[in-house]
C-alpha cells in the first residue's frame, strides 16, 4: 500500500513539475520581450503582406531568431485573416502577447509627415511616397487629376497652393485620397489662423495668389529677413500693373531649375509662366510656398522700390532700387561679378 502511495506521489509530483515547466516555458515565450534591440523599432506591414512575410519582417525588425511565442498567439487570434497594414511600434519590453494584440487590432503608431517645399507636383509625390505606404504614381495621378483638383477648388496649376509645408501626424498607410482630405483640412485651418485671410483681403489677393507670389519670393531669396522686402517690391509692381519680370518664373517655364544665370534669349520663351512676357501673376505657384514666404507677402514691407538685383558679393541678398537707371548700375556690378567667377 505504501509503495502504491509513493508511486502516486511520484507521478503527481512529476505531473506538477511538468505543468510548472510548461507554464514556465509558456510564460517565457509569451511574456519575455521579443526584441533583442536596445531601442524601439518599427514594423511596416504592406497591403501585400501575409502572416509569413510579417513574421520575416518581425524577425529582422527585432533581430531575433525565434518567434516561438508570437506564432502560437497569432494562430490563436487568427491573425492570418486579420492582417492590418500600418507602422507598428515594437518596444524593448513588448512581449509576444502585446505585439500580436497590437497587430491584430491595427493599433499602429503615426508618423510625423512634413510637406516638402517641392518645385513640382510630381517631385512632391515622390518625396511623400518615400514616407508613406502609398506609391508616388497614385499620388501624382491624384494631384494632377483636373476633376479631383476642381473638387477641392483648384486647377492643376493652382493645386500646389493647397499644400502648406507644416509637419502633420498621419498614419503610414494613409491613402492618397485620405491625404488629400487631410491637406485640405490643414490648409483651411492655416488660413483661418493669425488673421491670414483678413490680411490677404486687405492687399487684394486670394490665398492662391498669395501662395503664388510667395513661391516666387522663396525662389528669389533664402534670407528670411529679406523676404518681406522682396514681397513688397513685387506688390508695388502689381499695384501699377508692371510685369513682375521674376527670373525664377523663367526657370520654371523652362523646367531648368539648375540655371544660375538668365540670358535675354530665355526671356522670349512663349510660356504662361514667363513673367517678362505676361503681366500679373503666373497661373499658379512655381513651388510649394514656405510659411515664411506666405507670411512675408501678407506682412510685406512698405517701401518705394520697384527693382532689385542680386548683390555682387553673392551673399544671397539684393540691392533694391527706385529707378531703372539705378537698377542698371546694380545689375552691371552683378554681371561683372558673374563674369569674374566665370559663371555661365
Amino acid at each position: 500500500m505504501q509503495k502504491r502511495h509513493k508511486l502516486i506521489a511520484i507521478v503527481a509530483s512529476s505531473v506538477v513539475i511538468c505543468l510548472l515547466i510548461a507554464i514556465g516555458i509558456a510564460y517565457y515565450y509569451l511574456y519575455t520581450p521579443v526584441s533583442a534591440k536596445a531601442e524601439t523599432t518599427y514594423l511596416y506591414i504592406d497591403s501585400d503582406d501575409d502572416a509569413d512575410s510579417v513574421y520575416t519582417k518581425l524577425k529582422a525588425c527585432c533581430e531575433t531568431q525565434s518567434l516561438k511565442g508570437v506564432k502560437p498567439m497569432a494562430n490563436y487570434y487568427d491573425y492570418q485573416n486579420n492582417i492590418r497594414t500600418g507602422r507598428y511600434e515594437i518596444g524593448t519590453s513588448d512581449n509576444a502577447l502585446t505585439i500580436v494584440r497590437r497587430l491584430k487590432t491595427g493599433n499602429q503608431t503615426p508618423i510625423n509627415l512634413t510637406i516638402p517645399e517641392a518645385k513640382t507636383l510630381d517631385r512632391l509625390a515622390g518625396k511623400l511616397a518615400k514616407k508613406l505606404m502609398v506609391d508616388s504614381l497614385a499620388l501624382v495621378n491624384l494631384f494632377c487629376d483636373s476633376a479631383v483638383c476642381a473638387d477641392y477648388g483648384y486647377s492643376i496649376e493652382t493645386m500646389p497652393a493647397m499644400f502648406v509645408p507644416n509637419t502633420y501626424s498621419v498614419y503610414w498607410d494613409t491613402s492618397a485620397e485620405q491625404l488629400m482630405k487631410r491637406i485640405s483640412k490643414e490648409h483651411k485651418a492655416f488660413w483661418n489662423k493669425d488673421g491670414r485671410m483678413e490680411k490677404a483681403e486687405k492687399i487684394g489677393l486670394t490665398p492662391v495668389e498669395v501662395a503664388t507670389l510667395a513661391s516666387i519670393v522663396d525662389e528669389e531669396t533664402a534670407n528670411k529677413g529679406e523676404k518681406p522686402m522682396v514681397a513688397g517690391m513685387y506688390i508695388n509692381r502689381l499695384r501699377i500693373k508692371m510685369p513682375l519680370q521674376a527670373d525664377p518664373t523663367i526657370k520654371f517655364a523652362l523646367k531648368n531649375f539648375a540655371l544660375r544665370r538668365i540670358y535675354n534669349s530665355m526671356l522670349k520663351a512663349d510660356n504662361p509662366y514667363n513673367t517678362y512676357k505676361n503681366a500679373g501673376l503666373p497661373p499658379g505657384p512655381i513651388k510649394i510656398a514656405s510659411i515664411a514666404g506666405i507670411d512675408a507677402v501678407l506682412n510685406h514691407a512698405e517701401h518705394p522700390y520697384l527693382y532689385m538685383c542680386a548683390k555682387e558679393d553673392f551673399s544671397g541678398t539684393h540691392n533694391f532700387a527706385k529707378t531703372y537707371r539705378e537698377h542698371l548700375q546694380n545689375a552691371a556690378r552683378y554681371r561683372k561679378a558673374l563674369n569674374e567667377r566665370n559663371i555661365k
